[in-house]
């Protein structure tokens, strides 16, 4: 599972349909965006059961780890298509010509990240589907240049090492890697990973890449309960070693784009998007939650609270669905500068 994008505060905002400027959409990422892939894994990551779904259409638990819409759900909204883009357990024929979400609840860049909680799709396995994925395109379109071209037009989103620093860095009694490396050295040790497998999405034919930040993960509520708040308001030791990941970002982004002139590596600041008042209720989530387990998850068929749309959280590591509306507008538009470098994802879509 994974660890959240904290708002402070929260609007509704409409989303208005458009025709699709781009063909596909691909997700890559972990619990903030899986939307069912996890739903058959041996795994603790999982969020097939009520109350989860509880505002999705229909009421359904799909195991979307929020009561409703996750940020990908909405940005597939804000791009103009019509349908959700399918978990790639599920996805089917020609349901695949529009995208495949591959994201999966415990997911790192390290592929022992998230082992404490059992099965998961990490990154590499995800880039590794992705590559069936496009096989798959190719038969479907009996013309692998026609392919390449459309797979060249489609947008890619990236988000992940959320896990790689909660179910990894910071869980010594599980992982060695605090031991190994100080935050600084880690930090490099994940970007390195991290810049070769986003060069792998790039050989597979990505070519309008949103790479999306690490949010200040040490103000999720299953964080101040582990290690305790700081005078801050949050857990400082943990959204210190986020920020040396973070810094490193643009000039990640900055390199691709140097060596891929044909393609466009854009950054979402997903810290700056996000934010949180220490001494607001923010940091309350709003489903009672296993947080003396290592999943900090809603209890099932428990009751949730009834304002949802006044809540951060709705477990004690992910977003409400109020909240993951504010990411996906703002990375899909930024309001300032400091949202997206060098451009959002509108911008990026009409390349």
């Amino acid at each position: 599972m994974i660890m959240l994008i904290i708002f402070f505060k929260l609007q509704i905002i409409p989303v208005i349909r458009a025709k699709p400027p781009v063909p596909c959409y691909f997700i890559f990422g972990d619990s903030l965006v899986d939307n069912g892939n996890n739903n058959n894994l041996q795994t603790q990551a999982k969020v097939n059961y009520p109350p989860y779904g509880v505002d999705f259409p229909g009421g359904n638990a799909t195991g979307r780890f929020s009561n409703g819409e996750n940020s990908a759900d909405i940005l597939g909204k804000l791009l103009g298509f019509d349908n959700y883009i399918p978990p790639y357990a599920t996805a089917r024929g020609e349901e695949i010509l529009q995208g495949v979400n591959y994201a999966s609840g415990g997911a790192g860049i390290r592929s022992e990240s998230g082992r404490n909680l059992g099965a998961r799709i990490s990154l590499d396995q995800q880039l590794r589907n992705h590559r069936f994925t496009v096989s798959r395109l190719g038969v479907l379109q009996r013309n692998t240049s026609y392919t390449k071209e459309y797979l060249g037009k489609c947008i890619y989103t990236v988000g992940m090492g959320s896990n790689d620093y909660i179910n990894n860095y910071f869980m010594p009694s599980n992982f060695s890697t605090s031991s190994l490396y100080n935050p600084d050295e880690y930090a490099d040790v994940l970007i390195q990973q991290y810049t070769k497998q986003l060069e792998s999405l790039y050989d597979a034919g990505a070519r309008k890449v949103a790479v999306f930040g690490l949010g200040l993960i040490g103000c999720t509520p299953f964080q101040i309960y582990t290690f305790g708040k700081n005078a801050s308001g949050c857990v400082d030791k943990v959204n210190d070693a986020v920020a040396l990941f973070n810094k490193r970002m643009t000039p990640l982004v900055d390199g691709l784009n140097n060596n891929f002139t044909d393609a466009k590596f854009i950054y979402i600041n997903t810290t700056h998007i996000s934010h949180l008042d220490p001494a607001s209720s923010g940091n309350t989530p709003c489903c009672i939650s296993s947080v003396y387990s290592d999943k900090g998850q809603c209890e099932p068929n428990q009751h949730p609270c009834t304002n949802p749309q006044n809540y951060v959280f709705w477990d004690h590591h992910h977003p409400t669905e109020k909240a993951n509306n504010v990411t996906a507008w703002r990375a899909y538009k930024a309001t300032t500068p400091l949202d997206s470098y060098p451009m959002d994802i509108r911008r990026l879509a009409l390349r």
